[in-house]
């Protein structure tokens, strides 16, 4: 791919980098914009619940392996059916979506245990979280090991023109709605803690409390 802008060749490896630019600027707007704006549709005190959070992490993932494929596509095609090269900059909206995924979903999870677990399972689930995501990379390095031995070597080539590339990503976005089928079964079935804010008698800051006898819904509505 074209990866230059003016005299400047940029490398490939930095590309990733717009992963890591969204991850920052989401996070840091999330207060001042996300929370504000979910509040109004959902009237939730966080804007958004912890499992509504990952549920839009999984979309995000989900959606960047579409139009990863999409423009993995176009690639091949002008490379080709044309000889032309087109330009590296394309691949920004995948990574783009690819950093929202992780900042909702990253962000969402965190929240659900350290707000959800038991007291004496917080720092348990925490590490858990961290396990799950340095799991993820070697299950990963094992679907590609699978997806390259079942489609004898023919998606995924060291010459990107000579592979399906784009194959490999259709396939991921269909275990992505898989997995977020299978999510969306789970949190229905799961009942948040409430929390709630009160004004003590004694005038001083509002204490956080949370009633353990009162459940609420993944939709944030109160059940008895």
């Amino acid at each position: 791919m074209n990866r230059k802008v003016g005299s400047l060749d940029v490398p490939s490896g930095s590309l990733p980098a717009f992963v890591i630019i969204t991850i920052l600027l989401l996070t840091s707007l999330n207060e001042k914009l996300t929370v504000p704006l979910a509040w109004k549709f959902t009237h939730n005190i966080h804007g958004l619940t912890s499992l509504q959070r990952i549920g839009i992490g999984l979309v995000c993932a989900t959606v960047a392996m579409v139009v990863a494929a999409i423009a993995e596509k176009e690639r091949r095609d002008n490379a080709v059916k044309n000889h032309t090269i087109i330009s590296a900059f394309w691949l920004v909206p995948q990574h783009f979506l690819v950093g929202t995924g992780q900042a909702f979903a990253y962000v969402g999870q965190l929240e659900f245990f350290i707000r959800e677990a038991p007291e004496g399972m917080k720092s348990m689930s925490t590490g858990l979280f961290l396990t799950a995501i340095s799991m993820g990379y070697f299950v990963s390095s094992l679907l590609v090991s699978i997806v390259d031995k079942l489609s004898k070597k023919k998606w995924l080539k060291s010459n990107l023109n000579k592979g399906r590339l784009d194959y490999f990503y259709w396939l991921l976005a269909v275990l992505g709605v898989l997995n977020f089928i299978l999510f969306i079964v789970l949190a229905m079935r799961h009942h948040y803690k409430v929390q709630h804010n009160i004004e003590p008698e004694d005038n001083v800051d509002k204490e956080l409390v949370i009633a353990n006898e009162v459940k609420i819904g993944v939709d944030g509505k109160e059940e008895a």
